[in-house]
C-alpha cells in the first residue's frame, strides 16, 4: 500500500549551489532505487532559521513529497542522518482524503 509522505530537510548554508543539488538529487536517489513513486521536491532556497541550530543562523530548506510503502524513509533518515550536509531533517505522514460526494441539497415545500 502506498502512503504519502513529506519529508522536509535543511542543508548547511554555506554549500554551493552544485553541492546542494547533488545533496537534493542524493536522497532523491535513495527514494527512487528503493521504490518511492511520484517524488516532488521543493527547493525552498536560503532561510534564516528561527533558532540558532550548530552555529548556523540559516539554511537552505528543501522539501520533498512522494509516495511509498515506507520502508524507504529509515534509508533515507539514515543517509541524512550520518552526512554532515544536512542540519535538521522531519518526515510526516501526509493525510489523503478522498472526495466525498456532496449531498445534494434537500428542497423544502412551502
Amino acid at each position: 500500500m502506498q502512503i504519502v509522505y513529506e519529508t522536509m530537510y535543511i542543508l548547511r548554508p554555506d554549500l554551493g549551489e552544485e553541492q546542494t543539488n547533488l545533496a537534493i538529487a542524493k536522497y532523491q536517489n535513495i527514494l527512487t532505487e528503493n521504490g518511492a513513486e511520484e517524488i516532488e521536491t521543493q527547493h525552498r532556497g536560503r532561510r534564516r532559521l528561527a533558532q540558532e541550530i550548530g552555529k548556523h543562523r540559516e539554511g537552505v530548506y528543501v522539501q520533498m513529497n512522494y509516495k511509498c510503502n515506507g520502508s524507504q524513509i529509515a534509508l533515507l533518515e539514515r543517509a541524512m542522518r550520518l552526512s554532515e550536509d544536512v542540519i535538521r531533517y522531519l518526515t510526516v505522514k501526509q493525510e489523503v482524503r478522498e472526495a466525498k460526494p456532496e449531498a445534494e441539497p434537500v428542497e423544502q415545500e412551502a
